[in-house]
């Protein structure tokens, strides 16, 4: 028997092959949407996935003013951060955060479901959330992905 057939492979930096990829918010139910972009860029769908190494790909989201919420999330959903002084707690509805900030939503989401460390950091500066159709990143020939034939 062959022992070399079952070596187990780990991936690095140097043997990862990170592509470019592009995903239409529009019309998408914000949390689904978020999974399978943080999936994304994980890395978790290719077959030489390590936990340590920046294995996922750089991911393109436009139309992030389009998303939708289920229920009454836009009125009753909050987003709380503090100023850093006493009473300075601050709340703000979906609604609000859409009109404000509309890539914010989706960034949030994303970066709640990455590592909460150094990785994760680095996972976050691959994902680009534009709010219109355009984006500056043509030259890298984003592939289109549909999210309905992720699993």
């Amino acid at each position: 028997m062959n022992t070399l057939s079952y070596k187990t492979i780990s991936a690095n930096s140097e043997t990862v092959t990170k592509e470019w990829l592009l995903v239409d918010a529009e019309n998408e139910i914000l949390g689904r949407l978020a999974t399978k972009v943080a999936m994304m860029l994980r890395g978790k769908y290719k077959t030489n996935y390590t936990p340590h190494v920046d294995c996922g790909d750089n991911v393109v989201i436009i139309n992030a003013d389009k998303i939708r919420l289920t229920g009454n999330k836009w009125d009753q959903k909050q987003y709380v951060r503090h100023t850093g002084y006493p009473g300075g707690q601050r709340h703000t509805t979906a609604r609000q955060a859409m009109a404000k900030k509309p890539f914010f939503m989706v960034e949030n989401a994303v970066r709640g479901m990455l590592p909460k460390n150094k990785l994760g950091s680095e996972l976050f500066r691959n994902l680009h959330v534009y709010a219109g159709s355009e984006h500056p990143h043509q030259a890298q020939q984003p592939k289109v992905i549909n999210l309905n034939t992720i699993k």
